[in-house]
């Protein structure tokens, strides 16, 4: 069974973003989608263990930016990478808080949506979130972000805590790097983060940062970091 084929399925990347008391709190999520049109619902799939989860569970309000196709790896990794227990993911983020009281990103976000939660579905690992919209509104002109350019364009992958995440499809892309033979595969080595799981692809470099295609991960300067998480070059490992 190739459960890549799930890939073929449209999606987009928000930040989805609750409230607790004082406390405010965002990750990245693809599951989203409208579910009725009257009156407005909209529905969210979120990850059991994820703080985002005991906020929206609490305060059964959520919050979706639907980010645009240029935003940066390193702001897709503070909210996808990053847990809100061990550091505040909205420090240097331009918010502003919504008529829900949930955090809505002003930056890098095409539109956002607010909702007040109406029903919820245990899905395993999962909830499956049903909101009523009360609040929306267009920030800007651009294209939103889709799942298909995340992956294809952007070469970002799926956290383990993403309702997509497939467990084998790491060792999938390590099996097709190993069947790279020749000259080709010697020049140009990848180097995967040990912690995030971003592989950086000498082919493609990190034009976020700076860094052109074709240049060796060995030329990378020293203060380079991964664009998805922060880790430094010594987090980063040789594929083999």
């Amino acid at each position: 069974m190739d459960l890549k084929a799930l890939y073929n399925l449209s999606y987009g990347l928000y930040v989805v973003s609750s409230k607790k008391g004082e406390r405010i709190n965002g990750q990245i999520a693809n599951t989203v989608f409208q579910t009725t049109s009257e009156p407005p619902t909209l529905a969210i799939c979120i990850n059991q263990g994820n703080l985002t989860h005991e906020f929206i569970a609490e305060s059964k309000v959520f919050s979706v930016s639907v980010l645009e196709q240029d935003t940066e790896m390193k702001f897709i990794g503070r909210f996808g990478f990053k847990s809100g227990r061990e550091e505040d993911k909205f420090a240097g983020v331009n918010y502003k808080l919504g008529v829900t009281g949930s955090p809505l990103v002003m930056e890098n976000t095409v539109a956002f949506i607010e909702a007040e939660v109406i029903k919820e579905l245990e899905l395993g690992t999962h909830t499956l979130f049903i909101g009523k919209i009360v609040a929306a509104e267009n920030i800007k002109k651009a294209k939103p972000l889709t799942y298909d350019y995340y992956h294809q364009i952007k070469k970002g992958i799926s956290p383990k805590a993403a309702p997509t995440y497939i467990a084998s499809e790491e060792k999938l892309e390590n099996q097709t790097f190993k069947e790279k033979e020749g000259k080709e595969r010697e020049k140009m080595i990848k180097y995967k983060c040990t912690v995030c799981g971003y592989v950086y692809d000498p082919e493609i470099g990190d034009p976020d940062s700076g860094i052109e295609a074709g240049t060796p991960f060995e030329d990378l300067p020293d203060d380079w970091a991964c664009p998805v998480c922060g880790a430094n070059k010594d987090d980063f490992e040789e594929m083999d």
